[in-house]
C-alpha cells in the first residue's frame, strides 16, 4: 500500500484484535474499506487472525499489555505506521485467575485493562485526527465496583479476580469521561461500551467463583460478531459523534453506575494513572493532532 493510499482511507487501531470481539470488529471494518492496525498478545491467536484477515489494509502487532514497556513499544510502532488515526478502540483486556504482579510492579488486571489503554491513548494523542474517536470496551461489571481503591489500586489486600476486573472496568468508564472532558473541545469523541455477555474464552481465565458466575449466564451470551457490531457503530456512526463521554450497553446509550458518573473520581484517576505510567510518557505533555 502506498503512502498516498494510506492517507486516503480511514485508519482504526484495535487492541485485542487477535480473537473475539476485537477480531470480529477488525473484520467488519476491513469489509467497510477501513485500514486496521490490530494488536494481540498470544502468538498462536495472532497467527490465526493474521491468516484470516490477510489484507494489505491489515497489520497485526504483538505485545503483552500487562507490561507498560510493551505498550510504549507498540504505540511507537503504531505511530510510525499511522501518522493519522481516526479511531482507537481500546478493546484488549481480561481477567486473571490469581493475583499477578508484573516485573514493573503493576497488578496485571489493573495494568492490562486500564493502565495500558490509558498509556496507549496518551502516547497516540498526537496521531489522533480532528474528530477522532476513542472507544473503551468496558463492562456492566463496573457497577459492581464501589469505587477505585486509591491507596491500593492493585488490591494487595483482598484481591479477587472479579473484584479486580470490576474495578478496572469502572476505570474504563471514568477514563472515558475524563478524556472527553479534557479533549472534547479539540474534537475528540470518547465513549465506553459494554458489548454484552460474549461467547468467548473469557471465563476460562477466572478464579472458580467468577467462572461459576460466568458459566451461569452463558445462556444469554452473544456471538463476537454481534458484539463487534456495537463497537463498530461507536467507531463509525455519525449520530454517535454528536454526543461525548457516554456509556453504551450494546447499541443503547444508558447511564453508567453512580460510581462511573463521579467527575472528581475521573480527574483523580487521570492524575493517579499519569503517575503510574510516568516513566513511559514523553517529557512534554502530549496533545491531539492539530489541537491547541
Amino acid at each position: 500500500m502506498t503512502a498516498e493510499t494510506r492517507d486516503s482511507i480511514r485508519t482504526a487501531v484495535i487492541t485485542g484484535a487477535s480473537a473475539g470481539v476485537g477480531r470480529a470488529a477488525a473484520r467488519q471494518l476491513l469489509a467497510m474499506g477501513w485500514r486496521v492496525i490490530g494488536t494481540g498478545r498470544d502468538p498462536a491467536r495472532c497467527a490465526e487472525a493474521a491468516a484470516e484477515l490477510a489484507s494489505e489494509r491489515f497489520t497485526l502487532l504483538s505485545g503483552d499489555f500487562a507490561l507498560l514497556a510493551d505498550v510504549a513499544r507498540v504505540a511507537a510502532e503504531i505511530a510510525g505506521l499511522a501518522p493519522r488515526i481516526d479511531v482507537l478502540c481500546n478493546n484488549a483486556g481480561g481477567v486473571q485467575a490469581t493475583r499477578r504482579v508484573s516485573p514493573e510492579g503493576q497488578e496485571a488486571t489493573f495494568a492490562a485493562n486500564h493502565l495500558a489503554p490509558f498509556l496507549l491513548t496518551r502516547l497516540l494523542l498526537p496521531n489522533l485526527a480532528p474528530g477522532a474517536r476513542v472507544i473503551a470496551t468496558s463492562s456492566d461489571g463496573h457497577a459492581h465496583s464501589p469505587g477505585i481503591q486509591w491507596d491500593d489500586p492493585g488490591l494487595a489486600e483482598g484481591w479477587q479476580s472479579g473484584r479486580a476486573y470490576c474495578q478496572a472496568k469502572l476505570a474504563n468508564v471514568l477514563f472515558t469521561r475524563e478524556l472527553a472532558r479534557r479533549y472534547g473541545d479539540a474534537g475528540l469523541i470518547a465513549h465506553a461500551l459494554h458489548p454484552g455477555t460474549v461467547a468467548s474464552n473469557f471465563a476460562s481465565h477466572c478464579e472458580p467463583g467468577m467462572k461459576a458466575y460466568m458459566d451461569s449466564i452463558m445462556d444469554r451470551a452473544i456471538a463476537p460478531d454481534e458484539a463487534a457490531r456495537a463497537l463498530v457503530r461507536l467507531a463509525t456512526d455519525p449520530a454517535v459523534g454528536t454526543v461525548n463521554g457516554r456509556y453504551f450497553e450494546g447499541l443503547d446509550e444508558t447511564p453508567p453506575a453512580p460510581a462511573g458518573q463521579d467527575d472528581a473520581a475521573a480527574a483523580r484517576l487521570w492524575a493517579l494513572s499519569e503517575t503510574l505510567v510516568a516513566p513511559y510518557l514523553p517529557a512534554a505533555s502530549a496533545t491531539m493532532r492539530n489541537s491547541s
